[in-house]
């Protein structure tokens, strides 16, 4: 039985999150489409910078993210604190950048503020706490996305109805182990599926996004990459509320992947040192390879024995991560623990989760 959204996304759980989208019949409508015979490869990169669009609006930061011919993968971390910071204003700018607000809303941030009564200000701030609401919440994060898409795809098509298969499933990542894991699977996409050779040559992906930006991408990435906010731009006199057109927000600036800091003691940071990761993904990917599969390097990343994860696992469950585990994703423990919290009597993914972030004892 499906799961209410509600259960499955609890920031008191965790802020961080794996979330897929398909296509509707799998079809390939991002890529090359064999019935058709036409390529659609041009829509990996509307997806991939309409992420990074919305990541400078919500505060909701990504991690990783994968985009391939049928499906994308995106790694999140929502910071609620960050969003309940804003001011009414702020709130209020950075949800009409998106969608048309309200005449109220467009009067308010206009030099007309001063016209307004006492209830009128009252119920823009009503409306503020509801947009706030939204701009920290991972369904309206990812129902922004896939509309936009979709609308500019059946409009290249000149078609209608579904792009999208039906509601994203998403994945609570526990704890780290799970972080690592659930990063690693998104950004090796394209070497598992056969289409790329390394990361670096993985198109459409943070990792290729990472390594053109090196030396960038270091820790000292952190601070640089304070908040960046969205274009305040003036907004227009309009009625309702809808999504904006793609030729109104096409122009939103993007906001960098979340940085990395090997200390972990950076909220709104992944919190491993990059160079860490990126020889964990060059040794998984390497493994991966048809010419590699099951040879495994004496020499395993650093990182993995910091973790606790067994390396010969971590490469078999480099391909098979999202099947093995249900609606979440973490060490033994601490999927324990979420079952008490859910009130339920299982999740899949525990035998998983023995046996991929349990340490394999020396002989």
């Amino acid at each position: 039985m499906t799961s209410p959204r509600a259960a499955l996304v609890s920031i008191e759980d965790t802020p961080w999150y794996h979330c897929v989208s398909r296509c509707v019949r799998r079809a390939f409508l991002c890529g090359e489409d064999h019935f058709s015979g036409k390529n659609f490869d041009h829509r990996r990169g509307w997806i991939a910078e309409r992420i990074m669009q919305l990541a400078g609006i919500f505060a909701i930061d990504v991690a990783a993210y994968a985009v391939m011919s049928n499906h994308y993968h995106v790694v999140v971390r929502i910071d609620q604190e960050r969003a309940l910071e804003w001011s009414v204003e702020e709130v209020l700018r950075r949800w009409t950048e998106l969608f048309s607000g309200p005449l109220l809303v467009t009067r308010y941030l206009s030099e007309a503020r001063a016209e307004l009564c006492d209830a009128e200000i009252a119920k823009v701030e009503e409306l503020a706490e509801t947009y706030r609401a939204r701009l920290h919440d991972l369904s309206w994060f990812m129902r922004t996305l896939n509309e936009h898409i979709a609308r500019q795809a059946n409009a290249e098509d000149g078609v209608k109805g579904r792009f999208w298969e039906g509601r994203f499933k998403s994945q609570a990542l526990l704890d780290e182990q799970a972080l690592l894991a659930a990063m690693a699977y998104v950004d090796l996409n394209p070497v598992r599926a056969g289409i790329a050779e390394t990361p670096e040559a993985s198109d459409y992906t943070s990792i290729q996004a990472r390594i053109e930006a090196v030396p960038e991408t270091v820790e000292a990435e952190i601070t640089a990459t304070e908040r960046l906010p969205a274009d305040a731009s003036a907004t227009a006199a309009l009625e309702g509320e809808t999504l904006r057109s793609e030729d109104e927000t096409q122009a939103l600036p993007k906001v960098p992947l979340m940085p990395f800091d090997a200390t972990a003691r950076t909220p709104w940071a992944v919190p491993f040192a990059f160079d860490d990761y990126l020889e964990l993904v060059d040794w998984t990917g390497r493994a991966l390879r048809s010419d590699k599969r099951g040879h495994i390097d004496a020499r395993q990343p650093r990182i993995l024995a910091r973790l606790n994860i067994d390396g010969e696992q971590f490469i078999s469950y480099a391909d098979r991560l999202l099947k093995a585990f249900g609606t979440a994703i973490g060490a033994p423990q601490a999927l324990t623990s979420l079952c008490a919290r859910r009130q339920t009597k299982y999740l899949r993914g525990i035998r998983a989760a023995r046996q991929l972030f349990t340490p394999k004892l020396a002989a």
